[in-house]
């Protein structure tokens, strides 16, 4: 196998570097072009994509997310996008307040830094 990652426990994910990712991907499109019966060609015209930004993708390399995107559709493999869904999580003190908002911000309280402080001596 190409690529002795793909898929084998995907909860050392963050574990990957950005290559061994990339690599995962292209093989994942790969396999199932070739599942389907397609050459890379026929995948690259059906995604309006030309066949060597397929032939990048496939080897790792980096393409224009719009064109995976195009790529995964044709594939019908947009499925593997669903991780990306936002799930509303509500801490334990905002649901006893009953508000069930989801954050749209990092807010910051400033603190002082300990460096800066006057001992008074």
């Amino acid at each position: 196998m190409k690529n002795k990652m793909f898929m084998s426990n995907i909860s050392d994910i963050n574990l990957f570097s950005d290559k061994a990712i990339l690599n995962t991907i292209g093989l994942f499109v790969q396999q199932t072009r070739i599942k389907q019966n397609l050459n890379q060609q026929e995948l690259a015209d059906k995604a309006a994509v030309s066949r060597s930004t397929l032939s990048l993708l496939e080897r790792g390399e980096n393409i224009a997310l719009i064109n995976l995107l195009k790529i995964l559709r044709i594939l019908d493999a947009l499925y593997v996008l669903n991780e990306f869904k936002v799930r509303e999580e509500v801490s334990p003190l905002r649901l006893a307040k009953g508000e069930k908002k989801i954050r749209k911000r990092v807010v910051k309280k400033d603190t002082p830094q300990n460096d800066n402080l006057d001992l008074g001596w």
